[in-house]
């Protein structure tokens, strides 16, 4: 069964965060400036040699269920893929949030703030339906931008977000000092 792709009230976070964000890295972007930085930088996927879970709820302070404890959630949507009376994908859409520095203090920017999909689910089309479906959203706030941010080791997000018009801006090497061998990337999509 298709899921159905259905818009939910920011009140069924404890819901959604049960859908798991979890995933098996095989590969990494590996970045290289070129001349020091002044020609730009490169991307080179590699493989990785023993794969490793990574799970970004499991880390202090994040997770669906943390998140209006730090912001005014309440101009923030939820978008799910729903099977069987089950939520099996979803995305979280930031906006309009004081305090937000994606958002940068714009009204004009809404930020995909949270992707997940089950694993069982994954690669059936979910996550793109999720991203259109987030374009719809920002876009009927008038936004202009659409903003993503992920990670070199989400090889599969960087993938996603490029096959959908958002282009890659932002490229912080230092971005996560707990994390030292982590690169942010972050996606803008025009609207």
């Amino acid at each position: 069964m298709k899921p159905e792709i259905v818009e939910e009230s920011i009140g069924i976070l404890p819901e959604y965060s049960r859908i798991p964000i979890s995933f098996e890295v095989h590969s990494i972007l590996r970045v290289q400036p070129a001349d020091g930085g002044l020609k730009g930088v490169t991307l080179t996927e590699e493989p990785v040699g023993t794969p490793w879970i990574k799970d970004y709820d499991s880390y202090k302070g994040n997770g669906p269920t943390r998140w209006a404890s730090r912001w005014d959630i309440s101009r923030w949507g939820v978008i799910c893929a729903v099977a069987d009376d089950c939520r099996v994908g979803g995305c979280v859409i930031a906006h309009d949030t004081v305090g937000v520095e994606k958002l940068e203090g714009r009204v004009d920017i809404a930020a995909l703030w949270d992707l997940r999909v089950s694993s069982e689910f994954r690669g059936k089309g979910i996550g793109s339906a999720l991203v259109q479906s987030a374009v719809g959203w920002a876009r009927r706030r008038q936004c202009r931008l659409l903003k993503a941010e992920t990670q070199n080791i989400n090889v599969p997000a960087c993938h996603l977000y490029a096959k959908h018009g958002f282009t890659l801006c932002v490229v912080n090497r230092f971005a996560y000092m707990e994390l030292p061998d982590e690169v942010e990337l972050v996606w803008y999509k025009e609207l």
